[in-house]
């Protein structure tokens, strides 16, 4: 088995925009297996179904793991009034997480989040020598963990629907800027499906090897359940695969959206 299942404290709790919250839970045995772009699956006191939430950062020397979230609904909500020092009923971590690839002297990546689709890159921009992040969100109050891409010396560009802060604009264009330099190795993002598919058409455009992340409604986390299935096409056949299991990382090039 690669994952835990067990109660683990909570360490460290911060406010880091309205209704987004990071919390460094203790768990070394967890920390020890986690790698970037996998998730964890937490019991929320009061709740049947657990919640899915991405891992943000990875301390091994220090036991912990960060995962940042937002408030969508009861169960986040509740889970945000958890405080320091209580237990955290988590199954970690699950699912196939992003490559760490053997990038040539002189490549780099490019790591792309949109919205709560930023924190699991934060993890894989670590994971290079070289890299570059753009990070893309609604306005400027819901832009979170610039300065954790920036002091990780991650070269960071912001960008905001409505032009509060940063390029304003998708994604897209900065990415057809960055990907036209020459020098890019692959690309992984994690966000809304729309900026997915702008992501793979435009590496597919360059011919640069890409990853994405996706989301779908989870029950059981572990792939027992069937109910996180996508369409994929695999082998040269569009296959029913889960996110929980399969996933929640796949080929760029593999993706049906």
């Amino acid at each position: 088995m690669s994952y835990k299942c067990d109660c683990y404290k909570l360490i460290e709790k911060k406010a880091i925009s309205a209704g987004m919250f990071s919390f460094t839970i203790y768990c070394p045995e967890v920390a020890n297996l986690a790698k970037c772009g996998q998730f964890v699956h937490i019991l929320v006191p009061g709740f049947t179904l657990r919640r899915p939430i991405s891992i943000c950062e990875v301390n091994r020397d220090k036991g912990t793991i960060r995962i940042v979230f937002e408030i969508r609904g009861s169960g986040t909500d509740k889970l945000a009034s958890i405080n320091v020092g209580d237990d955290i009923d988590m199954i970690a971590p699950l699912g196939n997480g992003f490559s760490v690839l053997d990038i040539a002297d002189g490549k780099r990546i490019i790591v792309i989040g949109g919205g709560i689709g930023v924190p699991p890159m934060l993890e894989t921009a670590k994971s290079y020598k070289k890299a570059t992040a753009l990070l893309g969100f609604r306005s400027y109050d819901k832009v979170i963990l610039t300065k954790d891409f920036e002091d990780n010396g991650i070269e960071t560009i912001v960008c905001t629907d409505d032009g509060s802060v940063g390029i304003s604009g998708t994604i897209s264009a900065p990415l057809k800027a960055e990907l036209e330099k020459g020098d890019v190795a692959a690309v992984f993002a994690c966000g809304p499906k729309p900026m997915l598919a702008s992501v793979i058409s435009l590496a597919k455009e360059y011919g640069v090897y890409s990853e994405v992340s996706l989301e779908e409604r989870m029950g059981c986390g572990v792939g027992a359940c069937v109910g996180c299935v996508c369409k994929i096409m695999r082998d040269g056949e569009e296959k029913m695969l889960r996110v929980c299991k399969d996933g929640p990382v796949f080929k760029g090039e593999e993706v049906i959206l």
